[in-house]
């Protein structure tokens, strides 16, 4: 199913799958999780290299839960050559939190450094296989997704899932991106890939039922944003659940209301709701659905 050299280390949904790729002359890495795992990251990637050094680190993109164990990896190895797309670039050189997100998300990344980076319109050898670099926006501007054209195989990111896509943060700013995810849906379509290695789940080889459902899916946040904005502060609820695994339900309040995003969420979109009772809900759907649990004041991760 795979090219000779890949392995598809497939983490939970707090940390981004990790893709390692040894060739006969280097080994690289696609992103590398969140903090929370960065030393089982680097227990896994040194297992599986059995003694051989990693020399390339590749994220797709900047987000907490892709490249949050790159500190950890590049003390690790300390020759680690670490290439990240273009978009970001100076906020990671001078490392601004609240540029890259983190601090307005309430996640933690542990400052990292890079040598180069990915430009789309462009090919890069990763391992055995030259691979092709294509921008990606939508759940990220600065997204890029890697694709080898010998072997149909697409690294994909959180551009497409098997059921589904990332959120599209850029529309949590009231900047509109749903266009660029359909833009980029249709790219995916157009390069056709026959086997997808995606930034969360399993691999995945049905790619048009993938695409049918992303579309679905888009069809209907374009159609009622309020659904998408409701559904990505829950992701956010959710991501810190798992980090977590167990918090009060004062202390969860008191961290929304110390999350940028959520609170000017909150201002544009629910204001009209008492804020504690419109984190309330948002527990109470995330019980509904059978991803947390609650026992009194406590919430648990599911």
């Amino acid at each position: 199913m795979l090219p000779a050299g890949i392995t598809v280390f497939q983490r939970g949904w707090l940390s981004s799958n990790n893709i390692l790729i040894e060739g006969h002359g280097s080994t690289a890495l696609i992103d590398s999780g969140y903090v929370t795992h960065a030393p089982q990251t680097v227990a896994l990637v040194e297992t599986a290299l059995g003694g051989r050094a990693l020399n390339v680190l590749v994220n797709t993109h900047l987000h907490s839960d892709h490249c949050g164990g790159n500190a950890a990896l590049q003390a690790r190895y300390p020759d680690l050559k670490t290439l990240i797309p273009p978009g970001l670039a100076e906020h990671v050189r001078v490392w601004d939190p609240h540029a890259l997100t983190y601090a307005p998300t309430g996640q933690n990344c542990p400052q990292f450094d890079f040598n180069e980076v990915l430009q789309p319109g462009t090919e890069i050898r990763l391992g055995d296989i030259d691979w092709q670099v294509h921008a990606a926006p939508g759940h990220d501007p600065h997204s890029v997704i890697l694709f080898d054209p010998a072997s149909r195989l697409l690294v994909s990111a959180d551009a497409l899932w098997e059921r589904g896509f990332g959120v599209v943060f850029p529309e949590l700013e009231g900047i509109e991106a749903f266009d660029a995810v359909g833009a980029t849906i249709d790219l995916i379509e157009a390069l056709r890939p026959e086997v997808v290695i995606p930034g969360h789940g399993p691999i995945f080889s049905d790619v048009e039922a993938a695409i049918a459902f992303a579309r679905e899916r888009l069809r209907g946040f374009v159609a009622k944003p309020d659904k998408h904005i409701r559904h990505a502060v829950k992701v956010l609820l959710k991501f810190k659940l798992l980090e977590l695994q167990s918090i009060t339900v004062a202390d969860f309040l008191a961290w929304a209301q110390s999350t940028p995003y959520f609170l000017a969420i909150y201002q544009q979109h629910f204001s009209t709701i008492d804020f504690a009772q419109w984190v309330d809900e948002l527990i109470a759907d995330l019980v509904r659905a059978g991803v947390a649990a609650r026992e009194g004041q406590v919430v648990r991760n599911v």
